[in-house]
């Protein structure tokens, strides 16, 4: 361990006469979790070696060198025999120490004009960018499954709730658009933390800039950036992005769990409204009868998970003075699980919903049910009836109640009930109390009639672009 460990200090060590403890390398070793950064880090050394070499920082003979070895530190990446090794700490280390191994004394001259300090973040911040592409494509793909389930079922009857009370009939089509609308919002949000984290820290060095002539411009537009950042202490200290992008995640893995808990409501015997897939359902080691919505709990526990993320990098910044300070270390731990987390949660959502089945007759009886079409009867009294609402709202109490009374729901009550609380009432009145004469009634703009839904299922088959591609 002795020669390893005086490896490591060649390479920042010259103010130490001793080797750091067995115990303050393994809480100082990162390798284990931003290995994960290493086609960025090697992409951002690439970028750097080629901007010394433009600005005569390093010779152009160097800097071939330097891109050779680099092409085989990505070959050695890719055939997954890349030594990485816990005693070098960072990745960023362990790529440059390989590269020593590879090409010699030019790799010495790579870390000219900068440090792991910005280093660490733009790689970091190169990753991160990678990853929002990719929770949005997660989510796109369960917008297109929930439109198509949406589609199915634009005139399926189903109870609408307020405080998981029967409310009134929504169509099960209008339901399941609601969360294609917040998934957009959450994949707005992600495009928006992208847009702002698209800058470079690269050549703000340790925290003060560098006395070297560097183009920050060039590398920048080499790493795809928008702009250089302006500020020399705020590039290398700034987490903000890092805690947008887990706001972001938060609330989208939040609206995963609301959907995961109306799965599993709705599968169970008490609702009887869905039955989830084998393959997304368990079963019971003693209960041979239970079928178990794991995973629709389990997306509502790691969406916990998620939003602790968020908490604790909140936790671990508020407090840090600038610039660079070690605590960062753990920024990209939480983002990384964070990340894989909620890629895992919206599969496993865009699969229960591609498969679940739909009982529309139960979802229709649980509607009639509850007196959902009260609303419907006080919209009658005021628009036939030319009633002030307040009044229509307490003779429908009233009409309720004798339904109540008498064991029945609003549809089946006898006109003569109704008429002993309201005379003018006709057989007519009968025409708005179904459940189906209700959803359809609802054609506001936004409303759940299945005119509305189907108007909404081709407006978001057009802005998709599911049309052209399905």
């Amino acid at each position: 361990m002795a020669d390893k460990q005086g490896e490591s200090q060649q390479m920042w060590g010259g103010r130490f006469a001793a080797q750091p403890s067995d115990i303050m390398q393994s809480i100082n070793a990162s390798i284990d979790v931003d290995r994960r950064m290493v086609l960025q880090d090697v992409a951002g050394s690439r970028a750097h070696a080629d901007m010394l070499a433009e600005c005569g920082i390093i010779s152009h003979e160097d800097n071939e060198q330097i891109q050779t070895g680099l092409d085989r530190v990505l070959e050695e990446v890719k055939a997954g025999t890349f030594p990485y090794r816990t005693e070098l700490e960072d990745i960023h280390m362990n790529v440059e120490a390989r590269l020593k191994e590879l090409v010699g004394e030019p790799a010495g001259r790579l870390h000219t004009a900068r440090s792991r300090n910005d280093q660490v973040v733009t790689d970091f911040r190169l990753w991160v960018r990678g990853a929002l592409t990719e929770s949005q494509a997660g989510l796109l793909e369960l917008q297109k499954t929930l439109i198509r389930r949406a589609a199915e079922n634009t005139d399926t009857i189903m109870p609408g709730f307020t405080h998981l009370q029967t409310a009134q009939p929504v169509t099960l089509g209008h339901h399941l658009l609601a969360y294609v609308e917040m998934a957009e919002r959450d994949r707005g949000r992600m495009h928006d933390a992208a847009l702002r984290l698209n800058e470079s820290p690269l050549g703000a060095a340790a925290l003060a800039g560098t006395g070297f002539a560097i183009d920050r411009d060039m590398t920048s537009e080499a790493l795809g950036f928008d702009r250089p950042m302006a500020n020399s202490l705020d590039a290398v200290s700034a987490r903000d992005f890092a805690l947008e992008v887990l706001s972001a995640l938060s609330i989208a893995a939040t609206h995963l769990s609301r959907l995961a808990e109306e799965l599993v409501l709705w599968t169970s015997a008490q609702f009887a409204f869905a039955t989830l897939s084998d393959g997304w359902s368990t079963g019971s080691s003693i209960m041979p009868q239970k079928r178990n919505p794991d995973a629709a709990e389990l997306i509502r526990a790691k969406a916990a998970l998620i939003a602790g993320q968020f908490a604790s990098l909140q936790g671990a910044i508020k407090a840090l003075p600038l610039a660079y300070a070690k605590d960062l270390q753990d920024d990209k731990r939480l983002v990384f699980e964070a990340f894989d987390t909620f890629g895992l949660c919206v599969k496993a959502m865009t699969g229960m919903i591609g498969t679940v089945t739909f009982d529309a007759d139960n979802m229709r009886a649980a509607a009639a049910k509850g007196f959902s079409t009260a609303t419907d009867l006080a919209d009658y009294l005021v628009r036939e009836l030319q009633m002030p609402f307040r009044d229509a709202h307490h003779v429908t109490g009233r009409i309720v109640a004798a339904a109540e009374s008498e064991g029945v729901d609003l549809a089946a009550l006898p006109l003569q009930s109704m008429q002993s609380v309201e005379p003018r009432l006709t057989e007519d009145v009968f025409s708005v109390l179904s459940v189906e004469a209700s959803a359809a009634s609802r054609q506001s703009y936004g409303g759940t009639s299945p005119a509305r839904v189907t108007e909404q299922v081709q407006l978001w088959t057009t802005r998709l672009g599911l049309e052209a591609k399905e």
